[in-house]
């Protein structure tokens, strides 16, 4: 009899252990669970050419709008010479049409002197007035060639701001020639060395900003009426001798439209419910890293 209740008594024990810790298990999880990532960039050449220097290597920090890399120019220089050519060119045309116009104007003034002369001869009947009809149809010609002249000039100026603007395009090639990153971060793969081919388009190297990562989490359905875009939240990561560190969060993007759990993601049974993503923006201190899994609570609302 006393060897029945101590089993009796055993099985009891056993029975309250589980549950306290079922109890225990289930108070611990947290409201949703991911894996952090970032917010990457792929920077693309902007013109095809040899990579003559790409500075830069897989974890370096790069500056917005710094250059550390450069393509090819060779072609680029040859055409400036060319358009520096053509330039000069145009501009000694445009020096000659006005030095043919300084030449009309002073036989304008010396016809005009004997205009002057022969009129007031006329006058005298010294000449004739055909001689005075003369000298004014030469006056007129060489207004004539003058405005016609000044016609020229505009047309050679017109060809001048052709080759400007070639020039200005061929400045903005210059500058694409030059690799920059749009903005500050951390290059994560180099796809390119130096003395390889860069062409248009395709990608050079892939950067993205870590001092701030993503939390993309899946929460349920019926959690989701408790969490709203800008909410703060606690987000929970792995830390030294089994212990987890708490970092704030915040909302920046609730998916609209519900999906099956990652199989990543905890237990099987929890794998096929239809859950909703959330993407969390969680200030990196240099603790957190990408693919990295991380969970997130909701904090209560004080408003509420």
């Amino acid at each position: 009899m006393k060897k029945i209740l101590c089993l009796r008594n055993a099985y009891l024990m056993a029975v309250l252990l589980v549950a306290t810790f079922a109890c225990d298990y289930r108070s611990d999880l947290s409201d949703a669970y991911g894996n952090f990532e970032a917010d990457d960039r792929i920077i693309s050449a902007e013109t095809t050419g040899k990579i003559l220097y790409f500075n830069v290597e897989e974890g370096d920090r790069v500056r917005a709008c710094a250059p550390f890399g450069l393509i090819d120019t060779l072609s680029f220089s040859l055409q400036q010479d060319q358009l520096e050519r053509q330039e000069e060119a145009i501009r000694s045309k445009i020096d000659g049409i006005h030095a043919q116009i300084a030449t009309y104007r002073q036989q304008e003034e010396n016809v005009q002197v004997s205009f002057r002369r022969v009129e007031n001869l006329v006058q005298t009947g010294a000449a004739t007035l055909q001689q005075k009809d003369e000298l004014e149809g030469q006056l007129k010609l060489i207004g004539k060639q003058i405005e016609a002249a000044k016609t020229q000039i505009a047309s050679v100026q017109k060809e001048l701001g052709v080759v400007q603007a070639q020039k200005n395009l061929l400045s903005d090639q210059f500058r694409r020639c030059i690799i920059v990153s749009p903005v500050s971060g951390t290059v994560l793969e180099k796809y390119l060395k130096n003395g390889e081919l860069a062409v248009a388009g395709k990608p050079l190297f892939k950067m993205a900003d870590l001092s701030e990562l993503i939390l993309r989490c899946y929460i349920d359905g019926d959690r989701l009426s408790s969490l709203r875009l800008g909410d703060e939240v606690s987000v929970l990561i792995d830390a030294a001798e089994g212990k987890t560190d708490t970092l704030t969060g915040i909302v920046s993007w609730i998916s609209d439209e519900a999906e099956f759990t990652p199989k990543t993601i905890q237990t099987k049974k929890e794998r096929v419910n239809r859950v909703y993503a959330v993407k969390i923006r969680v200030p990196n201190d240099g603790r957190i890293k990408m693919g990295m899994p991380g969970e997130m609570n909701i904090r209560p609302n004080p408003h509420s």
